[in-house]
């Protein structure tokens, strides 16, 4: 059964970046679309990037987009988060999930949760 790991996390200034991991193991990452999410102490998780199995579709939602990449190494087993530009408001808890086929824009996930990588944005 595939798992998910998440990394990279950390403190780092307004304006910085950080690059966090999603890494697989139990089996092959190549057959899921991922996505990242996030979450903030008493608000909902919400889907912030999400790419396809193949990597050809990606989606961002609008508070990101032009300041996080999202990118996959199937050799690797890995889904990379590239953040940029960070702001004091991405600050959260980063995690990664599986998504099903086609549904990338409505972060439609499955499986379980990992336990995420903090991500502080902070001067």
């Amino acid at each position: 059964q595939l798992q998910l790991a998440e990394s990279g996390g950390g403190l780092v200034q307004p304006g910085g970046s950080l690059r966090l991991s999603c890494t697989a193991s139990g089996s092959t990452l190549h057959y899921y679309a991922i996505a990242w999410f996030r979450q903030t102490p008493g608000k909902e998780r919400e889907g912030v990037s999400c790419i396809s199995h193949s990597g050809g579709v990606t989606h961002y939602v609008d508070s990101v987009k032009g300041r996080f990449t999202i990118s996959r190494d199937n050799a690797k087993n890995t889904v990379y988060l590239q953040m940029s530009s960070l702001k004091p408001e991405d600050t959260a808890v980063y995690y990664c999930a599986k998504v099903y086929p086609g549904r990338c824009a409505d972060y439609d996930f499955f499986g379980s949760w990992g336990q995420g990588t903090q991500v502080t944005v902070s001067s």
